[in-house]
Parts: structure tokens; C-alpha cells; sequence
């Protein structure tokens, strides 16, 4: 269950101060959370539990056709591997989200979440009311809570579970390192956040693992020229820069 008011949380993160917490939260696994966030906060993602694996999706605000676009944020940066410093890209070139902190390092941007066939056939039903539901189908409610349809859904990304790629081209789930992993995404756009926290499609386990997902956001400033995130890579800059034009002409920044 959210914190209402967020700025209530017992515990905001060192150096932030409560009112300047705008999102306090829970989710269990199994379910599903959705917050519409301004430019610059931050959103800090918890592994609780050692089993959380959150499946995020990212919109922008007010321009839902501008979406995450996980093969765009691979292929740019050459790296599959989500971590510190990575960007989550839309497939217009632009920043919707950049990763400021990880102590996890398990995440994965290549299988997606799972979907109502997959979860029926492994585990009787992936059905959201279901005991057992589908990341897709949680997603479905989520985006539905904001104006989106099924269409309006790529792949997702998602964190605390991690899938590697050997060198024959099969993906090997590597799992979590354990309770308390972090990672935080800074909001370079307004942006819609979806996160469905359900097992990972590759989890080997039989029965639908997942434990508790924290998710806290708080008012920070975005990305700015100088920034080390900033001038990382050529690639980076450059998305950088397509952000800060598109945001500039609209009188954003």
C-alpha cells in the first residue's frame, strides 16, 4: 500500500528532505503500481525481500506515443546490461530516464515480462485477479488507470533479477544478489511509470516466487550539461542534447 501523504514515510533517503518525498510504496509481489512523475525526481526501487523483480515501463507524460524503447537503450549505449550510468532512450533519440545508482547489478533489458499464456501454462492461471498473474496483464490495469490501451505496451525492462547472454546465444538467468539491492532512475522527461512486480520469465523456480518491491520517489533537478552522466559517451551526449532541444522548443527548459 502507498504512504499517503508520501511525505509521511518513516524513512526518506539521506540528505532528502520529507516533504520533498512525492511517492512512498509498497508493492507486493505480484502486483502492480503506477505514478505520473515531473522531470528531475528520482525514484529509488528496492529489492526487499531478495525476490522482487520490478518490470518497469516508461511514457512520456503527455505524449504517450514517445515510449520506452528497450531495443533502442541496448543498442545505443552497445551494452544489454542495464547499471550505473546506463539511459533509458525512447525511439525518438531522447532520455526518459537515466540510471543514477546501483548496488545490484541484476536486471535485464532483453526477455520482458511474462504474459497470460506463459503463467497459465506454468503455473494454472496469469490472470491479474489470479493468484499467479501475468506482468502483461498487470501492465494492461496500469496503463488503462492512465489513458493507455494493450497497444500502448513494448517490451519492458526490469530490475533485481538478472538474465546474462553465453556465448552460444542462450539467455542464463543469474537471479538476485539478495535482500536490499537498490537502483535509482532520474526523470530527464515528465514521464508516466508503470512497474509490475512478478517473477522474472526465466525464473527457474516451480512455484511464483516474489517478494516485496519498495518503490520511493523524491523531487531532484534532472540531468544538466557538466553533469558526468552528461558527457559519459558521445551516444549519451547526444541523446542528451535531442532531449534538451525537444524540451527547449516547448518552453520546458
Amino acid at each position: 500500500m502507498p504512504v499517503l501523504p508520501a511525505s509521511g514515510c518513516p524513512a526518506p533517503p539521506e540528505g532528502v528532505a520529507a516533504e520533498d518525498v512525492v511517492w512512498a510504496e509498497t508493492v507486493a509481489g505480484g502486483n502492480y503500481t503506477h505514478k505520473v512523475l515531473a522531470r528531475g525526481t528520482e525514484l529509488r526501487l528496492t529489492d526487499l525481500t531478495g525476490d522482487a523483480c520490478a518490470h518497469l515501463l516508461l511514457h512520456c507524460a503527455d505524449r504517450p506515443w514517445e515510449r520506452l524503447n528497450t531495443a533502442d537503450t541496448v543498442k545505443v549505449f552497445w551494452n544489454a546490461y542495464l547499471g550505473k550510468g546506463h539511459l533509458l532512450l525512447s525511439d525518438q533519440g531522447r532520455v526518459l530516464a537515466s540510471v543514477t545508482r546501483d548496488t545490484s547489478g541484476r536486471h535485464d533489458a532483453l526477455t520482458g515480462t511474462s504474459s497470460l499464456a506463459r503463467n497459465t501454462a506454468r503455473y494454472g492461471d496469469g490472470t491479474a485477479q489470479s493468484a499467479s498473474p501475468a506482468g502483461r496483464e498487470l501492465f494492461k490495469l496500469a496503463a488503462l488507470k492512465n489513458g493507455l490501451t494493450p497497444r500502448d505496451l513494448p517490451p519492458s525492462v526490469s530490475f533485481f533479477q538478472g538474465v546474462r547472454i553465453a556465448e552460444d546465444g542462450t539467455a542464463e538467468f543469474t537471479g538476485s544478489v539478495g535482500p536490499g539491492g537498490t537502483v535509482t532512475l532520474r526523470a530527464e522527461q515528465d514521464v508516466t511509470v508503470l512497474l509490475a512486480n512478478v517473477p522474472h520469465p526465466l525464473d527457474p523456480r516451480p512455484a511464483y516466487t516474489c517478494g516485496n518491491l519498495g518503490v520511493l520517489a523524491h523531487r531532484a533537478r534532472p540531468t544538466a550539461p557538466g553533469d558526468p552522466l552528461w558527457e559519459a559517451t558521445p551516444e549519451g551526449r547526444r541523446a542528451f542534447l535531442n532531449t534538451a532541444d525537444h524540451l527547449t522548443a516547448r518552453g520546458i527548459a
